[in-house]
């Protein structure tokens, strides 16, 4: 007879880890978004989901698409924040107007809105677990959904009401559902339309993929038995098809009318592009985003890079920031991962299903003209968390030992950087506080930590002249901060406390760059925030 402890722990230990790990990131994200002032693209998003809302109108935001911002807009609807009707601005200015000048309260509306993401990250993760347990078991579903939980890019922007989570992890469902199809084609190619839809609908950088995965569905549907070719060809316009119905039903959600007058600022795209463009089967409202997205890609973008300060995109750059934001051992268990679902025979099928996707949607953004973080590659975390756990399968000694330590290293390293996630760097690059000398923007300094920095001011440095540099969507002075620009005055009348953002002083020139070069390091704020001594 077996011991009731052994017995309890087969029965009982994967569900206590899965809610274990759940648990942690549940922790983590919701401190986050409680503590975290508004980054730079969330009042945007959250501006707009508040118009869809009052007014069921397109008219904001139009270069993404949204069902992102519909998820948004679940929680905006609770807290219920007051705009008034009509308003003709900008989006930039919709999102500073409802979150600081209509009486509304920024924390409150803030959180509301990030919770939906919140729990969409947290079921996303319960997609990992189930994909990577028909490939790997249990063992394999628990170390990818560990690598998961515990990812900082994951945690970090799971935590923002923004779109780079929502749309990846709805390609990572679809993948999964067309595994699934191999035996079920007719429930799960349907099911995966719906869900790479669903992504589509959010963001539209995930539109490389599309292609790939409807190959991937017409495999799946011809693994199913006889009449192999009508059944792929099948499976192919099915996926397709319900992919653009459910564009569709995003556009339709928010107008149902879809009433749509084109911004006047729309470029024109020629080209193969632009036939691409005119030529997709969907909404009006997303052709146009589209060449909006088209457009803001032919700008000369700003990079920081390794402590470089350029003009245009480097192909590496992702690449070389994921080598810095990921921990040491998810890298490892990344590539083990990935070479054991192409070695392993059992595993070659699932080869396409797990690689394809995310392989075509790196280099797409690679190519892109925006280095401004790994948010644009949040779906490497997803899918390779899913091929990590495949290791466990490695026939070799000491296999349960070495991807058991490798998970435990990834835990300490995330569990230290807590709760400051957006700034994360591994181990090799010195840290979250080293991030600042290697990368910007997104990866580091997003505008989140202002509050933070009001209560810095208020406990050390009451009473002092501060000069500021802010880069973000928040507005300083509704939080207490009284300060100046310093460039905007003499040089030798700055004096005092120097508060500058850490993108601002990576991209810093002229002025700013001179003043920074004669000022004294004193303290930082939330590894995205420096103040000096001036």
């Amino acid at each position: 007879m077996r011991p009731r402890v052994t017995v309890w722990a087969r029965r009982w230990g994967v569900p206590v880890l899965v809610v274990l790990l759940l648990g942690q990131m549940t922790v983590a994200m919701v401190t986050a978004a409680l503590r975290q002032t508004p980054t730079i693209d969330e009042p945007v998003y959250v501006g707009t989901a508040t118009v869809y809302l009052d007014e069921h109108s397109l008219r904001f935001n139009p270069e993404h698409p949204p069902l992102g911002k519909l998820v948004i807009a679940a929680g905006v609807a609770v807290a219920d924040p007051r705009l008034e009707p009509g308003f003709d601005g900008d989006q930039t200015e919709l999102g500073r107007r409802l979150l600081y000048e209509s009486g509304n309260d920024p924390w409150r509306v803030m959180f509301w809105a990030r919770l939906p993401v919140i729990v969409l990250t947290l079921a996303f993760g319960l997609v990992v677990f189930a994909f990577a347990r028909e490939l790997a078991g249990r063992a394999g579903a628990s170390v990818a959904l560990a690598l998961y939980c515990l990812s900082p890019d994951v945690i970090a922007h799971g935590s923002l009401a923004t779109l780079d989570v929502p749309a990846a992890g709805f390609v990572l469902t679809s993948a999964w559902l067309l595994w699934r199809a191999r035996s079920r084609p007719r429930l799960y190619v349907p099911l995966a339309g719906g869900a790479f839809g669903a992504a589509l609908a959010t963001k539209m950088s995930v539109l490389p993929a599309l292609p790939v995965l409807v190959l991937v569905a017409a495999v799946s549907a011809w693994c199913a038995g006889s009449r192999r070719t009508t059944r792929a060809v099948a499976g192919a316009a099915v996926f397709a098809l319900t992919a653009c119905a459910a564009v569709w039903v995003a556009y339709l959600a928010v107008d149902p009318r879809l009433r749509w007058g084109p911004p006047q600022h729309i470029p024109t795209v020629g080209g193969l592009r632009g036939l691409a463009v005119r030529l997709l089967p969907l909404p009006e409202p997303f052709r146009d985003g589209m060449r909006l997205q088209f457009g803001l890609e032919n700008r000369p973008w700003q990079g920081f890079l390794f402590g470089r300060l350029y003009t245009g995109s480097l192909w590496y750059y992702l690449p070389a920031a994921l080598l810095v934001k990921t921990p040491l051992g998810a890298l490892a268990l990344w590539a083990a991962g990935a070479v054991t679902v192409t070695v392993l025979r059992p595993l070659r099928p699932a080869a396409p299903y797990l690689l394809a996707a995310p392989a075509v949607l790196l280099a797409a953004a690679m190519y892109g003209s925006r280095d401004f973080g790994t948010r644009y590659a949040v779906f490497l975390p997803m899918f390779l968390a899913v091929a990590a756990g495949c290791v466990v399968l490695v026939r070799w000694r000491w296999t349960p030992v070495v991807a058991g330590t490798l998970v435990a290293f990834v835990a300490v390293s995330s569990l230290r950087t807590y709760p400051f996630y957006l700034p994360y760097s591994n181990e090799a690059f010195g840290g979250p506080e080293r991030t600042r000398y290697l990368l910007h923007d997104s990866n580091v300094d997003w505008g989140q930590d202002l509050g933070r920095l009001a209560d810095r001011l208020d406990e050390r440095y009451r009473g002092e002249r501060i000069w500021l540099v802010y880069k973000g969507a928040g507005v300083p002075a509704y939080y207490g901060i009284d300060a100046r620009d310093p460039r905007r005055a003499p040089a030798d009348a700055v004096h005092g406390v120097l508060v500058v953002s850490d993108s601002a002083a990576a991209k810093a020139t002229g002025r700013l760059a001179e003043l920074i070069a004669d000022s004294r390091r004193i303290d930082q704020v939330g590894h995205s925030i420096t103040l000096y001594r001036r």
